[in-house]
């Protein structure tokens, strides 16, 4: 588990495909402290698995899902990806709960400045939509967001001077693919509801969960 907090851009010095998946290395200081072979470390917000871990950097595997879902699989050598190792149970907990599961791909439609802050437009696939609210948490490239802005398509965010400065958001263009990672609390309440459908379970309804602060 994740909290969305970007502790490092690390740097890809090789994307290496092979039949069914793909290897990764990457150059990194801070996120290899402390860690060992086999930890957990989300890459622009995909968990990953570090392997041959170094003072320069680790490696990690990537299977054809992982390809397919993320953005992974367009990045190439020299490209900045934001790092962050899994929680600690003395971890300050700053973000919200991101798994590293990516749930689909947004599209970066533009970054507008203002003073020092930035406010940056993601654009959303159709099956995400039900998961985003006002004021609700993302995870864009595994970084815990504020959506300020919702529309049906497309969703803003309001980025302060260190988040622009210590993630990957700086070096995109626009059109560029991003990894989405829905707040996990929406998929419980959906699937809740999904059950409470079926007729599975009794008791919960939508003034239920109105009254318990989820909707």
């Amino acid at each position: 588990m994740f909290t969305g907090i970007i502790e490092e851009l690390g740097t890809i010095t090789v994307f290496a495909p092979y039949e069914g998946g793909a290897k990764l290395r990457i150059n990194a200081k801070t996120v290899v402290e402390n860690s060992n072979e086999g930890d957990s470390i989300a890459v622009n917000g995909v968990c990953l698995t570090a392997l041959e871990i170094s003072l320069e950097g680790f490696s990690a595997d990537l299977s054809q899902e992982t390809l397919e879902r993320s953005t992974l699989g367009n990045i190439r050598v020299g490209s900045r990806v934001n790092l962050e190792r899994a929680v600690t149970p003395s971890t300050r907990f700053g973000g919200h709960i991101v798994q590293g599961h990516v749930d689909g791909r947004g599209r970066f439609e533009s970054a507008v400045q203002s003073g020092d802050f930035w406010t940056v437009r993601v654009s959303f696939p159709p099956e995400l939509a039900r998961y985003f609210v006002y004021k609700g948490s993302v995870s864009v490239e595994g970084i815990s967001l504020t959506i300020a802005r919702l529309e049906n398509d497309f969703f803003e965010i309001a980025v302060i001077p260190k988040t622009w400065e210590l993630t990957n958001l700086s070096t995109l263009n626009p059109g560029d693919p991003v990894n989405l990672e829905a707040d996990i609390i929406a998929k419980y309440v959906e699937r809740i509801m999904q059950v409470s459908d079926e007729k599975t379970t009794s008791g919960v309804t939508m003034e239920t969960l109105k009254n318990a602060g989820f909707v």
